[in-house]
């Protein structure tokens, strides 16, 4: 863990913790506007349509002027968006800044990411990669406190997140580091994935569903059952604080049976935790930060199982097209999770928000069984070792520890 990468590391954590701010105040800031579930959706599914879009057009922008001032212009972009949400409240001007805002984001994780491939080699990649995914997570966690440090109705927490988002660039553009190159265009063969391996593409998707949900209206869920805005921080930090925290032990004990078990039976847990939140909301029962907790832990999981399986069925040189083709995957199942959200609590109330993920978690469950008896398990020995993923860019992926530098790009027909 050299100086420079702890600096690169600071600076974009610092920008994320304005990104997890922005994120979870848009959602409580729409609710008071009076827009509807479905408008919300709507616009939290735009951040997700600008990240789509940044990964397949980002790597070209960044060639074409060079890292620092593809940095410095996503920053500016995104900081300017942040402002422009609290100066104009309207849902079809949100739903345009929100896909810059994706877009910005995209293009930033690019950038430090590849700064970060560039300081790192051999056995310290993994373990960068590892300390990378979980300060991430930290990050946008600590953002949801900073809810309580103004008005949501006023300017002053877009603008909070707009400064937020300023800083994390200075130490960024100071740091003495060669500018790498983003040689791939991201791509992605979908029908040889899915041939490849059926569940982990599956998983990727239903993992992307719940999470997307989670990000784009759980803010939303908590303002329609009207918990106050420290209530609605502590929901969203306990669900990243579990995801943060159970991911390993749940991932060490996929390394150790057959994976397509775990995942199953996560997917079962996720589901059950999902309708006891339900129960929760219906009931009025107290219990709804300690569920949001264990919903992280296990929601979180699913998505570094379903690539851990994946990869239990590629040739080593095959991993880094694969990999980036299930974050798109993921990428496009969290376009779809607030927007199902959205239509499920303007049919349900705010109940429609866990009966999405526990509906999703199920079909997981239930498709992981049918792979069950397609398939053959994978000898434990011969599988992967899980390692924990958070929704980034595709250019972290050159760090993970099981990508060869030199891919090949054909993926195998399924065995």
């Amino acid at each position: 863990m050299t100086p420079t990468i702890l600096i690169l590391l600071s600076g974009l954590g610092l920008l994320l913790v304005g990104v997890g701010l922005l994120g979870t105040l848009l959602g409580v800031r729409a609710t008071l506007a009076g827009f509807s579930n479905i408008d919300i959706g709507l616009i939290m599914a735009g951040y997700y349509a600008g990240y789509i879009v940044g990964t397949l057009s980002v790597p070209r922008m960044i060639r074409n002027v060079g890292h620092i001032r593809a940095f410095a212009a996503f920053a500016a972009v995104g900081a300017s968006a942040s402002l422009a949400f609290g100066l104009i409240i309207h849902p079809w001007v949100w739903l345009v800044l929100r896909i810059l805002s994706g877009l910005c984001v995209v293009g930033l994780y690019m950038v430090v990411e590849s700064w970060l491939n560039e300081q790192s080699a051999g056995p310290a990649r993994g373990r960068i990669f590892s300390f990378y995914m979980m300060s991430t997570l930290v990050a946008l966690g600590a953002g949801q406190l900073l809810l309580l440090a103004g008005d949501t109705t006023q300017l002053t927490l877009f603008a909070l997140a707009a400064i937020l988002i300023s800083l994390g660039v200075v130490p960024v553009v100071i740091t003495r580091v060669h500018e790498p190159r983003i040689e791939q265009e991201v791509s992605a063969k979908f029908t040889e994935l899915l041939r490849a391996s059926p569940l982990g593409f599956i998983g990727a998707l239903s993992a992307g569903l719940v999470n997307g949900a989670f990000w784009g209206m759980t803010p939303v869920f908590g303002q329609r059952l009207a918990l106050e805005e420290g209530q609605i921080a502590m929901l969203m930090s306990a669900t990243i604080l579990g995801g943060a925290l159970l991911q390993w032990p749940i991932g060490h004990l996929s390394d150790r049976l057959d994976r397509r078990v775990v995942l199953t039976v996560t997917s079962l847990a996720t589901a059950t935790v999902a309708a006891v939140t339900a129960l929760i909301v219906i009931r009025g029962y107290p219990g709804l930060i300690g569920s949001a907790f264990l919903h992280g832990g296990l929601m979180f999981s699913l998505y570094g199982i379903s690539v851990a399986y994946a990869y239990d069925h590629l040739e080593q040189g095959q991993v880094l097209e694969a990999t980036r083709g299930l974050l798109l995957i993921y990428g496009v199942g969290a376009l779809s999770g607030p927007l199902l959200a959205g239509i499920a609590m303007d049919l349900f109330g705010p109940v429609g928000l866990p009966v999405v993920s526990a509906t999703t978690a199920t079909i997981l469950a239930l498709f992981g069984l049918y792979r069950m008896s397609r398939r053959a398990a994978t000898p434990v020995a011969e599988q992967t070792e899980f390692v924990p993923l958070v929704r980034t860019s595709p250019v972290v992926l050159e760090m993970h520890p099981d990508v060869d530098p030199a891919p090949e790009f054909d993926l195998p027909e399924q065995r």
